[in-house]
């Protein structure tokens, strides 16, 4: 009888040790699974033409640079470069509903308002540019990154600082993450004429490696 009682608690915790060794195998594939079904990240960079490449080799721009190096570092994402040269942040705006239809981004960055400046467009049609795009980004569940800009100081003191300083107040206001500005190295590096193309406006694309070390120590946490 002993014996018998013996081998049964043996054929007994056998069977437990295998039923939690099965237990163990289901919850680990069950892991991995949920880890591949979690949505993938799609970036949408909503810009003008320092993000649309002109007057660069396609791949060449900082866009291009940030989706090799999203890849390198093994942060899976798609990216949209949705820039179009010579964008304002009111063609922006107009054109955002779409894009977050069509793409439904989990990061939604915004590089608008260059052209504002250059067209002399009033800040505060920028700042609310920028604010509803935000707002329309957040409330299609991305997460936002404004990226600053800001203007040669020829156009007066007070314009310079107040349309440098909107990026981050917009940023502040809902929440977003801030570039402050995309050519800090380039407009104020050593002999800047060397980075820019004949119109002196838009950088060459020696310049854009520079431009995405500018934005990536904010994109890479932000994204992770």
């Amino acid at each position: 009888m002993g014996s018998v009682m013996k081998d049964g608690w043996a054929r007994y915790g056998a069977r437990r040790g295998f039923l939690r060794h099965c237990s163990v195998l289901a919850l680990a594939a069950a892991a991995q699974g949920a880890w591949c079904a979690a949505p993938a990240r799609t970036i949408v960079v909503l810009g003008d033409s320092l993000s649309a490449e002109y007057g660069l080799a396609r791949g060449s721009g900082w866009v291009a640079l940030m989706e090799r190096k999203l890849a390198d570092e093994k942060l899976p994402a798609s990216v949209v470069n949705a820039s179009i040269s010579g964008d304002t942040s009111s063609g922006g705006r107009s054109r955002l509903p779409a894009l977050l239809k069509a793409h439904k981004p989990s990061h939604l960055v915004i590089e608008l308002g260059g052209n504002d400046a250059l067209r002399g467009l009033p800040l505060a049609m920028t700042r609310d540019n920028l604010q509803a795009m935000a707002r329309a980004g957040k409330a299609a569940g991305a997460k936002v990154l404004i990226v600053g800009m800001q203007v040669p100081p020829n156009y007066g003191a007070r314009y310079t600082q107040d349309f440098a300083a909107l990026f981050e107040s917009v940023a502040r206001a809902e929440g977003a993450a801030l570039v402050p500005f995309l050519l800090a190295g380039v407009t104020d590096g050593p002999q800047p004429e060397r980075l820019f193309q004949p119109d002196r406006i838009h950088p060459t694309a020696e310049a854009h490696p520079r431009m995405l070390a500018n934005v990536w120590p904010v994109l890479k946490p932000w994204v992770r």
